[in-house]
C-alpha cells in the first residue's frame, strides 16, 4: 500500500508539477488541433497586405503583396535607411477568379541588386507601412528554418512565435501552406497571419496536396491560387514550372521538388532535376538540400507509401549527386532517418527528415508502425519546427524544436558532415555504375 501511494504521488507530481520530467522519460502529452485563426485586414483597399518576400537569383528579392483596390501601383521603394528610399523598382500585377471568388490585385516586384548580410527598408505601392528584411550572407555560417504543413491555427501562431524567437536567414516550407482547400478567403487570412514573419526573411516554398484545389468540371486546373500568390524563382533555375525549382545561397544548393507534378523519367521535372544536379560544383557548393512534400521514407501509418512512386523514379538521381538531406512534409509528425538509399542504410545516401508538424488544422499523425524500423532514428508526433545551421563547408547542425510546451524545446538534434568531403562516396567506379543504370 505504501509503495502504491508513493507511485501515485510520483505520477501526480510529474503530471502537474514537473511535466518536463515526464517528457524526458518519453511520456509526452499529445496536443489536439487548435482553432483556425482568421486574420483581418484593417487598412484601406489601397494599403498593401499579405506582404512576403522570396529570393530571386544571387542578389535580388521578390516582394509580393495584395491590394483590394485595382488601380494601385506595382512599385517598391527601398533603401538601407528607414524612410530614406534611394531606389525604386516596378513590377507586375495579376489576379484570378475561382468559382464565385475574385482575388484582389496581386503584385510582384523584383528588387536589387542587393548586398549580402544587409538590412533593407522598403515600402510597397508608394504608401502604407514600412517593412524591413535582412539579406542572407554570402558565405557560411547560414541558418535555415524548416517548417512543413503550416496552416493557420493557434498551433501555427505558436510555431511562428518560436521561430521568431531566434535569429535565422531563410525560411523553407515543403508544402501545405494555407489549407484553404478551395475556400479562397483562407488564402487571404493566411497571407495576413504570416506577414510579420514573411516580410523580414525570405520564404522559399514548394507545393503540397492542399495547394492543388481542383474541382472537377467547375475548376479543372490545379495550383491556380498558389501560382498566382507564391511565385518562386523557377525560371532562374531553368525550370518551366513554379512547382519545382532550385536556388543557391551561401554555399548551399536548395532543390524544391514537386510531389504533385509529373516525375517519371520522361517528365520535364525529371529531366530538369537531372540537368540541375549536373551543374552543381561541390567544390564551390559543398551542400545540397532537397525539399518535397510527400516523404519517400515514412514509418507513420499516415500517408504510408504515398511518396513511393516518386522515390523509385528519382531516388537514384539524388543518391548519385550525393544529396546531403531530404526534407518532407505531409505526415503531421516529426521523424528523422539515418542516411538511406533504396530502403537500406547507406552512408553515401541522404538523411531523410519528415517535418510536417507546423500547425495544420487536421491534427497530429499519432500512429507509428511498430516495431520501429532500424532506419528511423527519432520519431515523435508533436508540433514544432526545425533549424538547419550550416557552419562551414564540412559541418552543419540539425535540430528539431518541439512546441507543445510554452517554450520551444530542442527534442532532437544531430551533427551532419557534408557528403562532398567523403572520398569513399565519390569512388569513380561506383558513380560510373550508377550513371549506367539511370
Amino acid at each position: 500500500m505504501e509503495n502504491f501511494s508513493l507511485r501515485a504521488f510520483f505520477l501526480v507530481f510529474t503530471l502537474f508539477l514537473c511535466p518536463q520530467l515526464l517528457r524526458s522519460h518519453g511520456f509526452i502529452s499529445r496536443q489536439p488541433p487548435r482553432p483556425v485563426i482568421f486574420t483581418q485586414h484593417n487598412g484601406s483597399d489601397s494599403d498593401p497586405q499579405q506582404v512576403h518576400i522570396s529570393l530571386v537569383g544571387k542578389d535580388h528579392m521578390r516582394v509580393s503583396w495584395v491590394t483590394e483596390a485595382k488601380q494601385t501601383k506595382s512599385i517598391v521603394e527601398y533603401g538601407k535607411e528607414s524612410r530614406r528610399y534611394n531606389a525604386v523598382a516596378t513590377g507586375e500585377h495579376t489576379s484570378y477568379k475561382y468559382f464565385f471568388y475574385s482575388s484582389g490585385e496581386i503584385h510582384h516586384v523584383k528588387i536589387g541588386p542587393l548586398q549580402p548580410s544587409t538590412t533593407y527598408f522598403y515600402r510597397c505601392g508608394g504608401s502604407g507601412p514600412e517593412f524591413s528584411f535582412r539579406t542572407p550572407p554570402s558565405g557560411f555560417p547560414i541558418e535555415f528554418v524548416v517548417v512543413g504543413d503550416l496552416g493557420q491555427t493557434e498551433w501555427t501562431a505558436s510555431t511562428l512565435a518560436h521561430v521568431a524567437s531566434m535569429d535565422y536567414d531563410v525560411f523553407l516550407l515543403p508544402g501545405d501552406l494555407s489549407y484553404a482547400d478551395t475556400q479562397q478567403p483562407l488564402w487571404d487570412t493566411f497571407g495576413r497571419l504570416v506577414e510579420p514573419y514573411a516580410t523580414t526573411r525570405p520564404w522559399m516554398v514548394t507545393e503540397g496536396n492542399h495547394e492543388i484545389e481542383i474541382i472537377p468540371i467547375i475548376h479543372s486546373g490545379g495550383f491556380t491560387s498558389y501560382n498566382a500568390r507564391w511565385p518562386m524563382a523557377y525560371e532562374e533555375s531553368g525550370s518551366t514550372s513554379n512547382l519545382y525549382y532550385s536556388f543557391d545561397v551561401a554555399g548551399t544548393h536548395i532543390i524544391m521538388l514537386g510531389s504533385y507534378a509529373e516525375f517519371s523519367k520522361s517528365s520535364a521535372q525529371y529531366k530538369w532535376l537531372e540537368a540541375d544536379l549536373a551543374k552543381v560544383d561541390r567544390t564551390k557548393t559543398p551542400w545540397i538540400f532537397v525539399l518535397l512534400h510527400a516523404p519517400w521514407y515514412n514509418t507513420n501509418t499516415a500517408h504510408k507509401g504515398e511518396g513511393e512512386s516518386m522515390r523509385k523514379a528519382m531516388e537514384k538521381l539524388l543518391f548519385r549527386a550525393r544529396v546531403d538531406v531530404v526534407f518532407a512534409g505531409h505526415v503531421h509528425a516529426y521523424e528523422r532517418f539515418t542516411r538511406v538509399y533504396n530502403n537500406a542504410e547507406n552512408q553515401c545516401g541522404p538523411v531523410y527528415v519528415t517535418i510536417g508538424d507546423g500547425g495544420n488544422r487536421e491534427g497530429l499523425a499519432l500512429k507509428f508502425k511498430n516495431p520501429p524500423s532500424p532506419l528511423s532514428l527519432f520519431r515523435e508526433a508533436s508540433f514544432g519546427h526545425g533549424r538547419l545551421r550550416v557552419l562551414n563547408e564540412t559541418h552543419a547542425n540539425w535540430s528539431w524544436h518541439r512546441n507543445n510546451d510554452s517554450n520551444s524545446v530542442v527534442a532532437d538534434q544531430v551533427w551532419l558532415e557534408s557528403l562532398s568531403t567523403s572520398e569513399a562516396c565519390w569512388d569513380e567506379g561506383l558513380l560510373s555504375l550508377l550513371k549506367d543504370e539511370l
